[in-house]
């Protein structure tokens, strides 16, 4: 299994994306930055410039149903917003 999860689309990274260059992937949460900048640069065949993470932990849902109350919990994750090169760039759109 690889480190990267999955790439992160949402409205927010788009714009991040088109303004500063920056591309964000959910990422394996014991993945370190070195980790990530390798993968990534031989994923995408880009330069990474540097690479910013945020560990994020789970949260507890409640959900009532006839058999009474089910506790869970939502799994922890971390995101990676990766900074390349000037001129790089990734098409996260193309397999769609």
């Amino acid at each position: 299994m690889g480190i990267i999860v999955k790439p992160l689309v949402t409205e927010k990274m788009n714009k991040i994306t088109e303004k500063l260059n920056r591309f964000g992937f959910i990422v394996r949460p014991n993945a370190n930055k070195l980790e990530i900048k390798k993968e990534v640069e031989n994923l995408y065949n880009v330069t990474v410039e540097s690479v910013n993470t945020a560990s994020y932990s789970g949260k507890n849902k409640n959900r009532y149903t006839k058999a009474g109350f089910i506790k869970g919990r939502t799994n922890a994750y971390k995101k990676a917003i990766v900074t390349l090169k000037k001129g790089d760039t990734i098409d996260l759109y193309s397999n769609i």
